[in-house]
């Protein structure tokens, strides 16, 4: 058989009003086929309302004519024209139902403002209610999926749990390391200047040693694992977004939360504790640095600071880490969970993160330390 040329011809039927897009030939992969940009400027020029397709000269034909038929419907969709298509062969025509049944996500849906970035008072009213009800949301999914694990029925893997735990304990020694030595120097240094000036220089080894303990140790080290940490979850996740990954995950009956998020979750709930305490030794050799510098010796420095450490400063700090680290892993899941599905969507889904996470731990910090007051603890 005598393959025939594919061609395509629009006609205006001035009796029936109504355009007709004949289509005839071979529609095979190789055969030249005429470009679809030809087609939209003569649809351009001609302004219809309806556009029908005539395919009684039609040949063979493959995903070549799928192509350029999908080409028409979403020109058509976007120009509010309606495409008659019921000449077409059952099998195109059940082909292109499917293939335009979900319509393609728009990539400024996700580069959208968000509440912060001003606007009417209602309406910034009403998208911080969206927020904080997706925030929710996500939250609530993540409860279940604990729940789900704690039964034994979640689709977690210890493997990605221990590869997380890697990634956000041992790889991260090297910065908390010095954030954690600087820090303590630090208050060191300016503990020792004002109360030299009262005779009572020995006293910054408390200063420093509960400082730490309670506060600077662990607030220190939750703003580097939230830059850290944080956003890296946010670009990981919204990559995975971006390629379809987690639509994937989606489609084989796998909850994205469970098999994605869960695993995050736990490795740094598990690695936060651990680092804080790395950082409040590291932190407490640094005062010593300083407070050795200022005259005070190495033995006066540590019998006052075992004197200062007591187990409800520790529990602080301890307690303090497990929110700080359940607050960053969500706000860093959920940002990219819900990233745009572009390289701007995940940059923003990484900066987004960032900055929820530091929201989120001044007020934690804040409310704990007012609980505690009260308590008296």
């Amino acid at each position: 058989m005598s393959e025939q040329a594919a061609g395509l011809e629009l006609r205006r039927d001035d009796a029936a009003r109504q355009t007709v897009l004949h289509l005839r030939g071979d529609w095979t992969q190789g055969a030249e086929v005429p470009p679809f940009p030809e087609l939209r400027a003569q649809l351009n020029a001609a302004v219809p309302r309806q556009l029908t397709l005539v395919c009684n000269e039609l040949g063979q034909w493959d995903s070549l004519l799928m192509a350029f038929l999908l080409q028409c419907h979403n020109y058509c969709r976007e120009q509010d024209i309606e495409l008659l298509d019921a000449d077409l062969p059952d099998n195109a025509r059940r082909l292109l139902s499917i293939a335009t049944s979900v319509p393609p996500r728009r990539p400024e849906q996700a580069a959208s403002k968000r509440w912060w970035q001003g606007g009417h008072p209602l309406a910034v009213l009403r998208d911080l209610l969206d927020d904080l009800r997706l925030s929710l949301a996500f939250f609530g999914d993540v409860c279940l999926a604990l729940w789900a694990l704690l039964r034994g029925r979640a689709n977690t893997r210890f493997t990605d749990f221990r590869h997380f735990c890697y990634q956000a304990g041992p790889d991260a020694f090297a910065i908390i390391s010095l954030t954690s030595i600087l820090v303590g120097m630090i208050l060191g240094y300016l503990g020792a200047v004002q109360l030299q000036q009262f005779g009572a220089g020995i006293y910054v080894a408390d200063l420093v040693t509960i400082g730490l303990l309670r506060e600077m140790g662990v607030l220190m080290t939750a703003i580097v694992m939230a830059g850290r940490t944080g956003a890296a979850y946010a670009a990981q996740l919204g990559t995975m977004q971006a390629s379809e990954e987690i639509d994937a995950v989606r489609t084989m009956g796998i909850s994205p939360v469970e098999f994605l998020v869960t695993p995050r979750i736990l490795a740094l709930v598990v690695m936060m504790p651990l680092l804080t305490i790395y950082a409040n030794l590291l932190g407490i050799l640094g005062g010593g640095i300083v407070a050795g510098g200022m005259g005070i010796s190495l033995l006066q420095y540590a019998s006052q600071a075992s004197a200062a450490v007591s187990l409800a400063h520790i529990g602080v700090g301890m307690l303090k880490s497990v929110v700080f680290a359940i607050l960053i892993a969500i706000a860093g899941c959920r940002s990219g969970m819900q990233s745009g599905r572009d390289s701007a969507g995940v940059g923003q889904a990484a900066t987004e993160a960032v900055v929820t996470s530091l929201v989120y731990l001044i007020v934690a910090d804040a409310a704990i330390n007012i609980l505690f007051q009260h308590l008296g603890v």
